[in-house]
């Protein structure tokens, strides 16, 4: 049994609803790090349900987003996370020095259909995969 000294690195998406931009980077870092990155994602005005052409251009990907629920930002999910990243929430995110912050501006996918969806998503999918690389080093 092997004892692991290291915490893994975590990371909070947000943005306004929590429905669309944070959900499809969560579940993209989610299955992307296979597990070797701590996820969460909330939004400063959570919508009622995940946007249904995020969860289809989603799906499109073999990624299952159906069960999301957004989330209401919260100053503790701030707090936990290594790394915050915002996408069109402004000033509304709690701010804690030693943190690294980073601000993804997106096209907000709300009230589109999948077609305009698609290259909002496959941008973040490269985003994300910078993302791990730059919290994974390569050795692992």
């Amino acid at each position: 049994m092997s004892i692991e000294t290291t915490k893994k690195p975590s990371v909070l998406f947000v943005c306004v609803h929590n429905a669309g931009r944070s959900q499809m980077a969560a579940a993209f870092l989610t299955t992307l790090s296979e597990g070797r990155i701590e996820v969460r994602s909330a939004g400063s005005q959570p919508a009622d349900k995940v946007n249904p052409a995020a969860v289809q251009a989603m799906a499109e990907l073999g990624i299952d987003m159906s069960a999301e629920i957004p989330k209401v930002l919260t100053t503790e999910a701030v707090k936990e996370s290594d790394v915050v990243i915002t996408m069109g929430c402004g000033d509304e995110c709690p701010y804690f020095p030693g943190k690294r912050y980073e601000d993804w501006v997106l096209e907000d996918p709300a009230g589109q259909g999948v077609d305009a969806v698609r290259p909002i998503r496959d941008e973040i999918k490269t985003r994300i995969e910078g993302l791990i690389d730059s919290l994974i080093p390569a050795a692992q």
